[in-house]
């Protein structure tokens, strides 16, 4: 805990209404917290509501800052975050994020902050900050090679178009990237999220412009990570940023208050608890990624192929108003009675990977998830959707932390036979032993503690300078 002569630190935090993107702040926000300083933690009421809980001993050091969202046409009605609505209305979603602005800015000419810790999307947030005297931190939980891969703000702005005029360009590695790397995306990803790099969008602001801003107008950056795993691409950042820019650790995810006592736990952990050791599938990715009808098909087929047994979490809906519910094929759950469980409804993802009876994660690469498997030592295999997860994918590839679903580059389909394939390979034979060894290799990278608590004191330590400059 902070000595009492030092200065008590109140840092405001300002996360994307992504589920994504709170948890990894929150986690941050603990830390901070637990260092003796003070949070404000600001979201919209619904989000905050469903956040996990705190322990009592952070929740007087931790305020919980309920803005209203406001009403915009075409978002729905209690429509707060990216799982609230199907990915075409996300553009929605920043447009009203957008309209925070001035209740954001009430809110911290009365707050006394110190420093603001803002995410990629409220591209406005350092300009409101700096005209209040109060220091500006970009916090990216986008991880080192993406925002490498992305490149300097003056690309990310607009003001040099001739690296990337076209989607085809973000599939090969770019001029500023000094080293040889496969990270780039593949052409079907790219033209997955081609409206977050257009400005055309129905929010107006394209992601890598509000990225580009918030990077250009920071004081420093602060990207989750660590140097000891990403150390070539922190290098280039710097370079390319010609900022400070520090890891603030991997933040591997705290249980959540309460989370024994929840009722699809304990149903789920019965049925884990009569299954052989290290042999389950476990499916599920994430808060946004949804597949579609056809993928979903080629998943489950592919999972009976594989005779493996699974549990599979499979959100069939992105929020209420969602046209296209996800249906299994016919038969499917009869024919997988007592092998298989099919979740549609929320249970708690990291005490599943705890438990001794999985044996891989089939995941869309979603960077909490990946620290989340490499905590418990789960082997990947990876099947990307949308934002940053084919990024995401190229590391863990060339790192051989997971295996991908063979795809067709140009559309990304994959048939059922390369899913069984790709299960069987990582969970159980020999020639994929290397992934399940590599995952237990990187543990100490992601999860030691003592290296987390010194990126902690280090971004506290920098905070001060600051503030004393």
């Amino acid at each position: 805990m902070a000595k009492d002569k030092e200065k008590v630190l109140h840092i405001v935090m300002l996360p994307w209404l992504a589920f994504g993107h709170m948890i990894p702040n929150l986690e941050l926000a603990k830390l901070i917290a637990g260092k003796g300083h003070h949070v404000s933690f600001v979201s919209t009421p619904r989000n905050i509501e469903r956040l996990p809980k705190v322990s009592q001993n952070l929740a007087t050091l931790i305020d919980f800052v309920k803005l209203p969202l406001p009403k915009v046409p075409n978002l729905p009605e209690n429509a707060e975050a990216t799982t609230d609505v199907p990915y075409d209305v996300v553009q929605y979603l920043k447009k009203a994020y957008d309209t925070l602005e001035e209740p954001f800015t009430h809110f911290l000419e009365s707050s006394k902050a110190d420093w603001l810790f803002y995410d990629f999307a409220p591209f406005w947030a350092a300009s409101v900050a700096s005209k209040l005297g109060i220091r500006k931190a970009f916090y990216s939980i986008y991880t080192p090679p993406f925002l490498g891969f992305l490149g300097p703000s003056s690309v990310l702005m607009g003001h040099y178009n001739s690296y990337r005029q076209k989607p085809e360009d973000f599939i090969l590695a770019p001029p500023w990237v000094p080293f040889p790397t496969t990270v780039a995306f593949r052409y079907f990803e790219i033209m997955r999220i081609v409206d977050s790099i257009s400005s055309q969008n129905n929010s107006g602001v394209s992601d890598t412009y509000r990225i580009g801003v918030g990077i250009q107008n920071c004081d420093i950056i602060f990207i989750r990570g660590c140097t000891e795993f990403e150390s070539e691409w922190f290098h280039l950042l710097e370079s390319i940023y010609q900022k400070p820019v520090l890891p603030v650790g991997q933040l591997p995810s705290t249980m959540p208050v309460g989370s024994e006592d929840n009722d699809a736990w304990r149903c789920i952990k019965g049925w884990l608890d009569k299954q052989a050791r290290g042999r389950i599938v476990y499916v599920a990715f994430g808060s946004e990624a949804k597949p579609t009808q056809d993928e979903v098909k080629e998943i489950a087929l592919g999972l009976e192929k594989s005779k493996l047994p699974f549990l599979w979490l499979l959100r069939v809906q992105r929020g209420p108003c969602d046209p296209d519910v996800l249906q299994l094929p016919e038969g499917f759950e009869e024919r997988n009675k007592g092998r298989g469980v099919v979740c549609t409804s929320w249970a708690p993802q990291l005490k599943i990977l705890e438990h001794v009876a999985v044996g891989g994660f089939l995941t869309h690469s979603g960077w909490t998830s990946v620290v989340e498997a490499v905590q418990n030592e789960k082997p990947l295999v990876l099947l990307t959707f949308l934002a940053d997860q084919g990024i995401n994918a190229r590391v863990l590839e060339e790192k051989k932390m997971g295996y991908p679903v063979p795809r067709d580059e140009r559309d990304g389909s994959f048939s059922s036979d390369s899913v069984a394939d790709s299960l069987k390979l990582v969970v159980v034979e020999e020639e994929g032993k290397i992934y399940r060894e590599r995952i237990k290799e990187m543990k100490d990278l992601f999860v030691n503690g003592e290296r987390q608590d010194r990126y902690i004191d280090n971004l506290i330590h920098n905070l001060k300078c600051f503030s004393e400059c």
